[in-house]
């Protein structure tokens, strides 16, 4: 069936990790984003309770603060309120990682420290604001709140935003007026767009983590550890890409880089000189230098067999946390090519068809939020369509698509044909997700649409956009609806 809505080509970038489409037909507005970090204000919502300040630190020996940082990234605070205490940066805890260039309040927990301890630190307020019996986790964050400022937009942006919010909110299900008059500001407005894992999640300059993922995924831990380390970018300083091909010709990948991943592909007829591509690897490539050390020091002929435990000894020197994103990068550019192949297909995101599997709303989430508990999840039969329909349309159940891993639950119908379809295309099955150590995934499934309550209003003839989106969701998707502009050009 055609689409119900406009559909319009996405950013070459944007497609090489299966964002095809934008789902507002209006032009875009232009600008950038973060041309200060005031422009980027990012206020996490927590689901995390605190005890008293006073509370006794033998059961309570976290020190729970909230930190409102400007120009921080999360890992270097957490590094630099550390070194100040003195303590071990593995005392230092936090739910959600928040990049530098913007404004951002969230929660930190500091094991063993008094809040008479902290620190002043330059473009960091910090607030003790009680004690817990356990550090900070992923699952502390229920979302984030966001405030955001689009600089040097055209002129025509308040006729454009007013015509891409009327397409956002149709996407989300809900085609009446908005509550202001159309081309008054402010506008509110529930609005959605795809629940794609933006372009951050890949590598804004370099999108790769995705190929090592789905080259660990195909057991070719060589090509994995190739696709890291070589494979240069276009985008990429002229040292980092001439040791990228020293590199690739180590391995023996044909090609020159200019040349596609396909072409590229390690074939063990390369040079091994590892010595060589260390020499070429500059110092800022830390998690480079660390695979090819381990391939110098165990002296791997580029021959071994791609699935040897030489190639998995070389692509586990990298951080834990590394090695899972590989996979999760995998996982996350497979769901964007199903949400796109469903927009093709012209399916709904805001409604199920018959074959679809739905989660409910987490009971828990803030009252902001429009929030799925994907551990709540059903298929949904034909005889059931329209009574799952209802539960959509009020906020209470979200169409999935999913994070393939060893134990997640295909559709079916035409939404499985789709999923399956896919994972086919990119010569991946759930069963592969079952890989050693870190690699290891069981797979889950997330909601295919991101609804929120949007205000879109003017300061000084700039842009502002207020909104709410749950843990693991992008602002980023939804912005990138209204400036129509490649990552890279933000």
């Amino acid at each position: 069936m055609p689409p119900e809505y406009t559909l319009r080509e996405a950013h070459p970038t944007e497609r090489a990790v299966g964002i095809d489409y934008y789902v507002s037909g209006a032009d875009g507005i232009g600008g950038r984003l973060r041309e200060s970090p005031e422009d980027f204000r990012v206020r996490e919502l927590e689901a995390f309770d605190a005890a008293p300040l006073d509370a006794e630190t033998g059961s309570y020996p976290e020190l729970v603060v909230r930190a409102t940082l400007r120009d921080w990234d999360t890992n270097d605070f957490a590094r630099r309120l550390s070194d100040a205490l003195q303590i071990s940066r593995e005392r230092v805890s936090w739910a959600g990682t928040k990049d530098k260039r913007a404004v951002t309040t969230q929660l930190f927990t500091v094991r063993g420290v008094d809040a008479d301890d902290l620190p002043e630190i330059r473009g960091a307020e910090i607030e003790a604001l009680g004690r817990a019996g356990r550090g900070l986790a992923f699952g502390d964050l229920a979302g984030n709140a966001f405030d955001i400022r689009v600089a040097d937009a055209v002129d025509e942006a308040p006729d454009r935003v007013v015509d891409a919010v009327r397409d956002l909110r149709a996407f989300a299900g809900d085609a009446g007026p908005p509550e202001a008059d159309a081309g008054e500001f402010p506008i509110d407005a529930t609005v959605g767009v795809p629940n794609y894992f933006g372009q951050q999640r890949f590598g804004s300059r370099r999108p790769v983590t995705h190929l090592v993922g789905l080259a660990i995924a195909r057991r070719d831990p060589r090509e994995a550890v190739r696709l890291y380390a070589g494979n240069p970018a276009e985008t990429e300083p002229d040292d980092t890409r001439a040791a990228r091909d020293r590199v690739d010709a180590a391995f023996g990948a044909g090609g020159d880089s200019d040349s596609d991943d396909a072409d590229r592909a390690a074939d063990g007829t390369g040079d091994g000189d590892w010595a060589a591509c260390l020499d070429a690897i500059p110092g800022k490539l830390r998690f480079e230098r660390s695979m090819v050390h381990r391939l110098a020091d165990r002296d791997v002929d580029p021959d071994v067999p791609p699935d040897g435990d030489d190639w998995w000894h070389a692509l586990e020197a990298v951080p834990s946390n590394l090695q899972r994103l590989f996979v999760n990068a995998a996982q996350s550019s497979l769901f964007n090519r199903i949400a796109s192949e469903r927009l093709r297909r012209g399916l709904p995101f805001d409604r199920p068809v018959a074959g679809d599997v739905v989660c409910f709303a987490d009971g828990d989430a803030p009252d902001e939020l429009y929030a799925p508990d994907a551990d709540r999840l059903q298929r949904v039969d034909a005889d059931r369509v329209d009574v799952v329909s209802r539960h959509c349309e009020r906020g209470r159940a979200f169409v999935t698509a999913p994070l393939v891993g060893t134990e997640t639950r295909l559709g079916e119908g035409e939404p499985g044909e789709i999923e399956r379809a896919v994972l086919s295309e990119a010569g991946i099955e759930p069963s592969d997700f079952s890989l050693p150590g870190e690699f290891d995934s069981k797979g889950t499934r997330r909601a295919i649409l991101l609804r929120t309550d949007l205000e879109a209003s003017f300061a000084d003839g700039d842009p502002r956009f207020a909104f709410a989106l749950p843990s693991g969701s992008y602002a980023t998707v939804l912005l990138r609806e209204f400036t129509k502009r490649g990552p890279l050009d933000l």
